[in-house]
């Protein structure tokens, strides 16, 4: 499954912008919030408050019948989670990447989001749906798994927005290491690297290059630190006086 979705990832020109975030406000008051959030999940908010008013954030390009660009009407974050599959052994259980759907994450708490998230990457029952259909179509003879896999992402747009999200997230600065160039089928990708001890964090969006230019991308992350030191940071010092309380 994961090499199929490679070889789709291939097919987009994508290309990384970067910017440094001053987040030291944020990080303290997640440090007080109670429960906390984990990183992705404030990020997938970020970016959907983003999105909401740059509609460009949420189109894809489309290749069938004819080349074009789909805009969908809401933000659905596609998180990237390590969590176990298959039956347990003596050396524990094997893990695998699957996808977690954040759908109009801007319309929720932040709270209620991480627990969505964690509840997936805890839970066996979350693998069905999509990834037991992703792991079957594994099972067929290649040339039929990537005409599925090309037909379900270019001639849709409802369709492949909802399955697969209009932007994803792709971490693990948790383990101390950053990707600096993620592959993925979707327009978007969201990925940062390690906090320094001042609260300052890399910030990479990865995108397609058919759908929008590079000045638009850098214009939505200055928005995305805007949002992150804004009504996230607003949250977060919600939670803190919450448990305070």
């Amino acid at each position: 499954m994961i090499c199929d979705l490679m070889h789709a990832a291939r097919q987009v020109p994508s290309i990384p912008v970067q910017r440094c975030m001053r987040l030291g406000a944020v990080v303290e008051a997640r440090g007080g919030a109670v429960p906390r959030p984990s990183w992705p999940v404030i990020f997938a908010k970020a970016f959907a408050i983003v999105a909401a008013d740059l509609p460009e954030l949420r189109r894809s390009y489309l290749a069938l019948p004819w080349a074009r660009l789909y805009e969908h009407p809401i933000s659905i974050a596609s998180v990237a989670v390590e969590k176990p599959v298959g039956p347990p052994t003596t050396k524990g259980q094997e893990k695998a990447v699957f996808f977690a759907k954040l759908r109009r994450p801007n319309e929720h708490r932040l709270p209620a989001l991480d627990r969505h998230l964690k509840r997936f990457a805890k839970s066996t029952a979350a693998n069905m749906g999509l990834a037991r259909l992703g792991l079957w179509i594994s099972l067929l003879p290649w040339p039929v798994r990537r005409f599925l896999w090309w037909y379900s992402l270019n001639a849709e747009g409802y369709f492949r927005s909802r399955q697969y999200g209009t932007y994803g997230i792709s971490v693990y600065s948790a383990l101390g290491a950053e990707s600096l160039h993620p592959l993925s089928p979707l327009t978007f990708v969201l990925n940062y690297g390690v906090f320094d001890e001042r609260g300052d964090v890399q910030v990479r969006l990865i995108y397609d290059h058919r759908v929008l230019d590079g000045a638009t991308v850098a214009r939505a992350l200055t928005a995305l630190e805007a949002a992150l030191n804004g009504p996230i940071l607003e949250e977060l010092r919600s939670l803190a006086a919450a448990a305070r309380a």
